[in-house]
């Protein structure tokens, strides 16, 4: 899962230490006639300190040019070539600008070419600067593992935006919890339905499934198939019904008959459109539900996070559950939604089987692209 996207961080990090131990050589032959300069000093004092008798006063020392005061490298473009030198020979290494210029901008491309969201990729980078610019380290360390602990705290930074406890949020909520599943059509929303009713299963919750596509021929009949294989009660009326009053029929179900939670179904919309849209307003209104859930591919990229944000911004969800994850090898969803629409993702899909939904952590997910 996401392999590219793992080659690519692995290159950026390769391409710092290739540029980082280029500079650290000519730093260590700048060291090098500094420390004989050193060395040499004592017989200059030595000499001082028996002055020819005859010897003419010394003219009045012109002032220090500005090539000479700057020659101390302490500028404000960075640490300069003497200054590192100097670091160098003290047993530092300090990360400039220049070690990181190119494999930062190889590395926009890559995460932009990953379906990385430009303003993500922007603030990934951004954090990446800050961390690495300026920085010093021992000649014993690794600039590779320096760069590999910045990449870890940006990546994280970026994904873990309004990350919440999943399953504390439904063991802490009045029962039932009524979950709305929603997002355009065909992306996998009645099977991630079908996988949620098998993962709460799983924690010990009971649920029914309350099937809100009345819009969508056939909608009862595919849904009704994975009720059935589960053993769940499925609330469904006819097509062309009132979503509302469908998943409103679950939750009075599942108040009568002490079920844990209500996993309701919507038809699959795009955010323009205004007759679909306005059912999921009356849903909000009618049921008022616990969570909004968006699904989506994480195949999509880039197209998947702009249809995030436009449906956070239509009728406001709470997460989002992106299917598909193990045959994407780029990313880019998983990278962005979180940050682009302030919302977390909450879980992955990740094959065909019931058991096939990881919830979504970010560190373990970050800890697998960065190694």
């Amino acid at each position: 899962m996401f392999d590219g996207l793992k080659e690519k961080l692995d290159s950026f990090r390769s391409d710092v230490e290739e540029s980082a131990d280029a500079a650290d050589a000519e730093s260590e032959v700048d060291a090098e006639p500094e420390a004989d300069a050193a060395d040499a000093e004592p017989e200059a004092d030595a000499a001082d300190a028996e002055p020819e008798a005859d010897a003419e006063p010394v003219a009045e020392s012109e002032p220090e040019s500005e090539s000479t005061a700057d020659a101390d490298g302490s500028d404000d473009s960075g640490p300069g070539r003497l200054q590192r030198a100097k670091a160098f020979a003290t047993g530092k290494v300090v990360l400039e600008e220049d070690d990181l210029e190119d494999p930062l901008w190889n590395l926009e491309m890559a995460l932009l070419e990953s379906d990385v969201e430009m303003g993500v990729a922007e603030a990934i980078l951004d954090d990446l600067r800050e961390s690495l610019i300026g920085e010093t380290k021992s000649q014993m360390a690794s600039t590779g593992d320096l760069v590999a602990d910045a990449l870890r705290d940006a990546l994280l930074d970026v994904i873990s935006v309004g990350q919440f406890d999943f399953e504390a949020r439904i063991a802490e909520a009045d029962k039932p919890v009524t979950i709305v599943f929603t997002g355009v059509n065909g992306v996998g929303k009645t099977t991630t339905i079908a996988k949620m009713a098998r993962y709460l299963e799983e924690r010990g919750y009971s649920s029914v499934l309350a099937n809100g596509d009345t819009y969508r021929a056939g909608a009862n009949e595919q849904i009704r198939e994975h009720a059935e294989a589960l053993g769940k009660r499925l609330i469904a009326h006819e097509q062309g019904g009132d979503p509302a009053a469908v998943i409103y029929d679950g939750v009075e179900y599942a108040e009568a008959n002490d079920v844990d939670v209500v996993l309701g179904d919507t038809a699959g919309r795009l955010h323009t459109s205004s007759d679909l849209m306005a059912q999921l307003e009356k849903i909000d209104r009618v049921v008022a539900p616990d969570l909004t859930i968006f699904v989506d591919e994480a195949v999509a990229g880039q197209d998947a996070v702009e249809r995030a944000k436009q449906f956070d911004d239509a009728a406001e969800i709470d997460g989002a559950v992106l299917t598909k994850a193990d045959a994407d090898s780029q990313g880019g969803a998983a990278i962005s939604v979180a940050y682009v629409t302030g919302k977390p993702v909450l879980f992955l899909g990740t094959g065909q089987g019931y058991d096939d939904l990881d919830r979504f952590d970010p560190e373990e997910l970050v800890a697998d692209l960065v190694g």
